[in-house]
């Protein structure tokens, strides 16, 4: 996997106290999400990522790897959404 741009939301706004968890991404928030973006180099640090959401307890709403911001690529993973897919 060459690097590319990913966009993690998770549910519910993070303080700043979690800024440093990912760190090297953005994270914003807003609209009850927050938004983590940045460049994942591989596999393992997508993973890593993830798992670090886990640990934290936070609620994965979706992964996305994005080629401009605001606009994902393939397949999208979401869970807990509205849109009738069930959680993977």
């Amino acid at each position: 996997m060459a690097p590319r741009c990913y966009q993690i939301v998770v549910a519910g706004e993070l303080s700043r106290r979690f800024a440093p968890a990912f760190d090297g991404m953005t994270v914003q928030c807003g609209a009850g999400h927050t938004e983590i973006t940045g460049m994942v180099v591989d596999q393992s640090h997508l993973h890593g990522l993830l798992d670090r959401v886990g640990e934290l307890g936070l609620d994965l709403v979706s992964v996305n790897a994005i080629v401009e911001e605001g606009h994902p690529i393939g397949p999208q993973l979401r869970r807990g959404g509205t849109d009738g897919s069930q959680p993977a």
